[in-house]
């Protein structure tokens, strides 16, 4: 791809996801400067790999790949100084003293809940997670992580089934 080509292509690309891909980095990094460092990251790895895109897949798959890649290899990094504990889909629950289904009746609350879980989870299955949540299709998923489209859906199952038990937990508590 030429030079120009490959600006059209990660302009178009930003345009597209951009938002997409600034919720993404919230989910991958609290710090609000380490958070604009990774969003730069991504896109100066995105305008790069357009040097490589040839169109063997869809420029979703293609542009989720890099971001995640790139943002992986930024939470790996950070874990080397941060120590943080990572659990599985299948360990992890939310902390006993979240708060009350009714002092969460706002959307934002409950998404809140749901990214501080998705926090806590290993980065294999963050990024899964995370993809559902911006609607992508499984098999879609699969291609961007290489993980089965079966194995994908599988964790999405156990992470809906999750919430849906701590939520209804929440619900009998009050």
């Amino acid at each position: 791809m030429i030079e120009a080509e490959q600006d059209q292509a990660f302009t178009d690309a930003i345009v597209r996801f951009g938002g997409a891909l600034a919720r993404m980095t919230r989910a991958y990094e609290a710090d609000t400067d380490l958070r604009r460092d990774l969003e730069q990251d991504i896109q100066v790895a995105l305008w790069q790999s357009f040097a490589n895109f040839d169109g063997r897949c869809s420029l979703s798959t293609w542009v989720w790949r890099v971001a995640h890649n790139r943002a992986t290899s930024h939470v790996m990094a950070r874990q080397r100084y941060t120590r943080q504990s990572w659990s599985s889909i299948d360990d992890v629950e939310p902390a006993a003293d979240e708060p009350t289904p009714f002092e969460r009746v706002e959307s934002e609350q409950a998404m809140a809940l749901i990214l501080s879980i998705i926090d806590r989870l290993d980065p294999p299955d963050r990024q899964i997670l995370l993809l559902y949540l911006e609607g992508i299709a499984a098999a879609e998923i699969g291609e961007i992580t290489g993980v089965s489209p079966d194995a994908v859906a599988t964790k999405i199952h156990r992470f809906k089934t999750m919430l849906t038990r701590r939520f209804a937990q929440m619900g009998d508590a009050s």
